[in-house]
C-alpha cells in the first residue's frame, strides 16, 4: 500500500474503544487526525488509492458490527476548538468539538441557543449530520453554515449554508451524501445574562441525567419519535423495559435506551433493536425507525 501522509494509518484497531456502546470489531486501517489539514490529507490518500473510508466522531450514534470495518476509519474527535463572539453571537466550532462543551462555553458567554445540547454525548459534526436535538431545541434552528469535504474531491473543502442541508426531524442531506463536516458556524442570541443561561443549561443536564441511564454504555436514544407519540412510552407500554438479549438490555430507566450491561456484542444490540421494532409493529402497527447508524452490517 502507498505510504499515507502523516505516517501510515494504524492497523486492526478495536473500534469498541471509539463508541459509547463499547462494541465493535477492528478497523482495517485507522487514523485520528489532529487537525483539518491532516484529515483532508488522509481523505485524499484514501481516495487516491481506492481505499474505502468513513469518518466517525464521538461514536455516540453508531453501532459497528463485531466483524469490524474494511478500509480506512477516520476519527475526528481530536479536531476540537471553538471561537465565540459574545457581542455578535457568532460561534465557530471544529467538527470534533463535543457539543456539550460548546453549549457550556456559549452559556458562559451569555449566548442563548444551545442550552438543549448540554446532555447530548456527541460532537458538533455529528450534531449537524443528525440534526441532533433535545428538550425542544435542535441544531437546525441555530446553524448558519458548515465547512465540508467531498471525498470525491478531497483537496477542496467548501461552505454550505444551513438552508442547503434539507433539515428535518433527526435528518439532514449529509446522511445521504458522502460529505465530511470539518467545522460549523452558529448564530446564537447575544446579550443574555451568562449566569441565567448557565443555570438553564445546568438544569437541562440535570433533567436528562436524572431520567436517562447515563452511568451505562449506550448510544443515547435508539429510535426516532413517531411524532406526536414518544418511542420510549410505546416501548414501555409493551412491558419491554429490562428485556435483554445477551448483555444488551432495554434500560429499566428509559425504554428508548439500550444499554450494554457488561459484555454485549453488536449482534446482541442489533437483535434487541429488531425485537423492539417487531413488538411495537405487531402491537401498535407503528414502525420505529432507529436514530443509530449501523456500520458493517
Amino acid at each position: 500500500m502507498v505510504s499515507a501522509p502523516f505516517g501510515e494509518p494504524r492497523r486492526s484497531i478495536p473500534l469498541r474503544e471509539y463508541t459509547t456502546w463499547k462494541v465493535g470489531g477492528p478497523a482495517e486501517w485507522f487514523a485520528e487526525p489532529g487537525d483539518q489539514e491532516e484529515l483532508i490529507a488522509h481523505a485524499a490518500w484514501a481516495a487516491g488509492t481506492g481505499v474505502p473510508f468513513r469518518c466517525i466522531g464521538a461514536g455516540s450514534n453508531l453501532l459497528i458490527a463485531d466483524a469490524g470495518l474494511a478500509g480506512l476509519t477516520l476519527c475526528n474527535r481530536r479536531l476540537q476548538g471553538s471561537r465565540l463572539d459574545p457581542d455578535q453571537g457568532w460561534v465557530e466550532a471544529e467538527a470534533g468539538e463535543p457539543i456539550p462543551t460548546l453549549a457550556r462555553k456559549a452559556a458562559r458567554s451569555g449566548l442563548r441557543g444551545l442550552e438543549w445540547a448540554v446532555g447530548i454525548p456527541g460532537t458538533v459534526g455529528g450534531a449537524v449530520v443528525m440534526n441532533a436535538g433535545a428538550q425542544g431545541g435542535c441544531t437546525a434552528e441555530w446553524l448558519h453554515s458548515v465547512r465540508v469535504l467531498d471525498p470525491r474531491r478531497p483537496k477542496v473543502p467548501f461552505e454550505l449554508p444551513a438552508s442547503a442541508l434539507d433539515f428535518a426531524y433527526r435528518h439532514s442531506r449529509l446522511q445521504e451524501e458522502p460529505l465530511l463536516v470539518l467545522s460549523a458556524r452558529f448564530r446564537l442570541e447575544a446579550g443574555h445574562d451568562p449566569a441565567a443561561v448557565t443555570a438553564r443549561t445546568s438544569a437541562n443536564l440535570q433533567s436528562r441525567t436524572s431520567t436517562q441511564p447515563y452511568q451505562q454504555p449506550s448510544c443515547g436514544s435508539v429510535f426516532r419519535n413517531p411524532e406526536p407519540l414518544k418511542a420510549g412510552r410505546l416501548i414501555e407500554a409493551l412491558g419491554l423495559k429490562g428485556v435483554s438479549i445477551g448483555e444488551a438490555q432495554v434500560s429499566p430507566i428509559h425504554a428508548n435506551f439500550i444499554v450494554n450491561t457488561g459484555a454485549a456484542t453488536a449482534a446482541d444490540i442489533d437483535a434487541l433493536i429488531r425485537l423492539v421494532q417487531e413488538r411495537v409493529l405487531a402491537a401498535r402497527g407503528i414502525e420505529l425507525h432507529p436514530e443509530v447508524k449501523r456500520l458493517g452490517f
